[in-house]
């Protein structure tokens, strides 16, 4: 008994610690500063000076989402082709210009968005803004480069899919969970696309999409804002502003009963994934629910002591590996994974029971106080590490901008976190846990032929 007063104690103790260092940190965080240019393109800067170093992070609004049928993976196609020159640069050139100063540089596309950026000394941010602002316009899709960059993308897609039973899996059930939403399509793009497509495609989704009305310029690191927004005005500010096309709302319709599905594939066990269809934050200050689902995924896979590899990894000895997964912030619907490989002698239908009698416990019993302080501890510590560095805090202003926040959104995340009570993680665990929402994937291993 005095054991389990003086760990609650401690676990109080904890969270308040986190707390107090959250609320710190956003009274005494590196000061924001925003602007928007003439041509549309906005532009946040992050003055921290703690290091001689500056990071520059340009987001556009499109991603696989925003593809149609027959072109899918063209979003991430260019992605690869912005790194093949300019009239003023040459192929490959431009990651050679960025390294020559000291910097790195790289980038990334999903289903939402895509993002380019560099970390470099400070005194050399204007040499990688022209080199950025160069490409956002004036980039060469030459047919030889194209023809190139297209058979690296397949052989990416062979080695990290097609030849990955578990990724595929997860493809297949994305396929499946989504019929009419285009998070259907994979953001690395269907094989026959890839191998149908042309550099026009790609120049065409250059000339549609890559413009400044539709970006987001994110500067942070040991930089004074006015003098940045100079350099905007100066390397950004000419390029004109395109008419973006036009948008309706993609809803996926209520789905009404179970769907399984089972990919087969050369793999030692079987795989189980376990998708259902939940809310993601449309507003800071809207319902609980995605912020009580963001614990509930702290409180079942979020640390060592959590919930599902605790009970059914080590305890029960169900299975040799267990997790969850929820993003909640996304242009579009969520979903919220349990999955796990089941141990030799288990079947996925076994781990399959074992995990809805998790969520139907929570659902049923709620969780401790204990449980809930040592969960929400891990996890705003989680949300304030990813603010230690430069680069980092680019990360999430750029990543809250672009779905259509605000870089003081991710304080104010972190609040509604901490505000999250055992009975809103309850709620949620008997609200969106049934078969209606639920899609089931199975990894059935085949031999070695």
């Amino acid at each position: 008994m005095r054991f389990s007063h003086c760990l609650r104690r401690v676990l109080a103790c904890l969270v308040s610690g986190f707390v107090l260092f959250h609320n710190a940190f956003a009274a005494a965080e590196p000061a924001t500063f925003t602007t928007t240019l003439s041509n549309g393109l906005k532009v946040v800067v992050r003055e921290d000076p703690r290091a001689p170093v500056a990071a520059q992070m340009v987001w556009y609004r499109v991603g696989s989402m925003d593809e149609v049928d027959g072109v899918s993976g063209v979003a991430h196609l260019l992605e690869h082709m912005m790194f093949k020159g300019t009239p003023n640069v040459g192929a490959g050139e431009f990651s050679r210009r960025v390294a020559a100063v000291g910097g790195r540089d790289n980038a990334f596309t999903n289903s939402d968005y895509t993002a380019y950026f560099q970390q470099v000394p400070r005194e050399r941010l204007s040499e990688v803004m022209a080199l950025e602002s160069d490409r956002m316009r004036h980039l060469t899709i030459a047919p030889e480069e194209f023809a190139q960059e297209i058979k690296v993308v397949m052989e990416e897609r062979r080695l990290r899919t097609e030849d990955n039973p578990q990724a595929l899996l997860f493809e297949q059930t994305h396929a499946v969970a989504f019929q009419a939403h285009p998070y259907r399509r994979p953001v690395i793009g269907w094989m026959n696309d890839l191998e149908n497509m042309t550099a026009a495609d790609a120049k065409a989704w250059h000339r549609t999409w890559y413009a400044p009305n539709n970006a987001t310029l994110v500067i942070s690191g040991d930089v004074e804002h006015e003098a940045v927004f100079r350099l905007a005005r100066q390397h950004y500010g000419k390029l004109k502003a395109r008419k973006l096309p036009a948008t309706k709302p993609q809803r996926e319709p209520v789905q009404k009963g179970i769907r399984r599905l089972v990919v087969k594939g050369v793999a030692e066990l079987p795989f189980l994934l376990m998708a259902w269809k939940v809310p993601g934050v449309e507003r800071m200050d809207g319902p609980v629910a995605p912020f009580a689902l963001d614990m509930l995924l702290a409180i079942l896979d979020g640390h060592e002591g959590a919930r599902l590899p605790r009970r059914l990894v080590r305890d029960r000895q169900l299975a040799n590996s267990v997790g969850a997964s929820y993003d909640a912030l996304s242009r579009g619907p969520a979903l919220f994974y349990l999955y796990g490989n089941p141990a030799p002698g288990q079947t996925p239908e076994a781990l399959e029971a074992a995990l809805w009698a998790e969520i139907n416990d929570i659902a049923q019993n709620g969780v401790s106080v204990d449980e809930l302080a040592r969960s929400k501890a891990q996890l705003l510590a989680s949300e304030i590490y990813k603010l230690d560095s430069v680069f980092g805090q680019a990360m999430e202003i750029g990543r809250m901008s672009i779905l259509g926040f605000d870089y003081r959104d991710i304080n104010a995340y972190a609040a509604r976190l901490e505000s999250v009570t055992a009975e809103d993680i309850q709620t949620v665990a008997r609200t969106f846990f049934d078969e209606d929402g639920l899609t089931v994937g199975v990894l059935q291993p085949i031999p070695v032929k």
